[in-house]
């Protein structure tokens, strides 16, 4: 059965990104500092890590971004910063009871690279110190190709980098305009090649769909002049409006934002181009070249996702250091506190800064293995999932009667207790997850972005 733009209309509703289960919204403050320490000092020993370094600076406001970030005029509030997270750098790994091997390191932002070419090689150092960082540790950087130098391509590759993100977005100037960030296509092939130059050949590219002016015509020709720059991986996401979490995307001028059917043609065709030229559609909304360990993943069934996004990271424990970071442990999700006043503050004092999160029981484990694969795989088997927690298959009767709706349109098949999401209507998975998020209620969570 196609999925027919009625189709998409009818299920673009607000729904989580579900990046975690529970999601963030359902964060708390009954986990703090203290019962960090204890998840901390609770990690098996042996136990593999990621690290998560959240960078909060921009030099320029992109008015579509959903990012914590501040905007900074001097270098001087990046330098502190660069010691706060070196004590926090500190601070978590003495609450560690052994070394631990660190698997991925992943930088965010804001912008990682507004950091000196120094200051970035310090914190790595810190880290190397004081966390099993090796040769064999996967390192990811995001990279705002404006301003981006060769002494930093230098510098990452140094650090062992081995993949680069760099923000696109889109090249049509006219949307550029609308979203304040001028870039030019030449300006990113710069960026390309320095980090080619230093060995640097993972590069990923992030497109936006959903932006002021796009049209299906513009998009397949950003899509196009993407694909010259030959990343093994593009994110395709859809814009995020919401003004009333990120007062600055009130800039943007709200009619000449597209509504359902029109994003559903812009990624439609997006999606198509890529597709076209090899890319294998991964989860949501990634695609990557055939070889490529996230490729691999998905087809092997291995993929995750996290507050990054889609990953082939496997990893029990994320920890995340820096103003609004969030970390993954056994037990539950902890966020740093989102004011960079209150991180410094924090770590000034020398105690963790953690101020909000989510011990997670056995009810959330089961939906969020079962978030996970939808998310993922596009697909979920519900019997084996329910068996694999305890859980009697009919757990799920429930949220099996909901999908009846998403299941006569077309957008899911069942088969028994095995639930599969139609490829065409891959950016509808969210809303196919809503249906078994215990904590997710349509008529009160305006929070959430459109699904599609």
């Amino acid at each position: 059965m196609p999925v027919t733009p009625e189709i998409v209309e009818k299920y673009d509703g607000r729904v989580p990104r579900y990046t975690s289960y529970p999601t963030a919204p359902h964060f708390g403050p009954e986990v703090g500092p203290e019962t960090y320490r204890e998840w901390l000092a609770g990690i098996a020993p042996g136990e593999a890590l990621s690290l998560y370094l959240h960078v909060p600076f921009c030099t320029k406001l992109c008015w579509y971004c959903g990012c914590h970030t501040t905007i900074v005029n001097s270098y001087a509030r990046v330098a502190s910063y660069r010691e706060l997270l070196e004590r926090e750098i500190d601070l978590v790994a003495d609450a560690i009871s052994a070394l631990h091997p660190v698997s991925h390191i992943h930088w965010g932002g804001g912008t990682p690279t507004i950091l000196t070419p120094a200051d970035f090689l310090s914190i790595c150092e810190r880290l190397r110190a004081r966390f099993g960082v090796s040769p064999r540790t996967q390192v990811s950087v995001e990279i705002d190709p404006r301003g981006f130098s060769r002494e930093m391509a230098t510098a990452l590759a140094r650090a062992g980098t081995t993949r680069a993100s760099l923000g696109v977005q889109d090249f049509e100037p006219r949307v550029q305009e609308a979203v304040n960030r001028i870039q030019s296509y030449d300006t990113t092939a710069r960026a390309v090649d320095s980090l080619r130059a230093e060995g640097i050949d993972d590069i990923n590219v992030d497109l936006i769909y959903g932006l002021p002016h796009q049209t299906v015509e513009s998009i397949v020709a950003t899509v196009d002049r993407t694909l010259t720059l030959d990343p093994r991986q593009i994110a395709l996401f859809g814009y995020a409006h919401v003004p009333w979490m990120k007062r600055h995307q009130r800039l943007l001028d709200e009619r000449a934002l597209p509504q359902t059917r029109a994003r559903w043609a812009l990624y439609s065709a997006a999606a198509a181009r890529l597709v076209e030229h090899g890319l294998i559609p991964v989860g949501l909304d990634h695609f990557a070249a055939p070889g490529t360990p996230l490729a691999m993943a998905a087809g092997e069934r291995r993929l995750h996702r996290n507050f990054q996004g889609y990953t082939a990271d496997d990893a029990p424990v994320l920890l995340g250091f820096g103003a609004s970071a969030i970390g993954t442990l056994p037990q539950g999700y902890v966020q740093n506190g989102p004011k960079i006043s209150h991180y410094r503050e924090a770590m000034l004092a020398g105690r963790l800064a953690t101020s909000r999160g989510r011990a997670i029981g056995r009810d959330d484990l089961l939906r969020r293995d079962v978030i996970s694969q939808l998310m993922c795989n596009l697909c979920a088997d519900l019997a084996a999932i329910c068996r694999g927690h305890g859980y009697a298959p009919s757990f799920f009767d429930r949220e099996m009667a909901a999908l009846s709706s998403l299941q006569s349109d077309g957008v899911v098949s069942i088969d028994g207790r095995k639930v599969a999401v139609n490829e065409r209507a891959r950016p509808l998975v969210r809303s196919v997850c809503a249906a078994f998020d215990a904590y997710f209620r349509a008529d009160s969570e305006p929070r959430h972005a459109k699904a599609v």
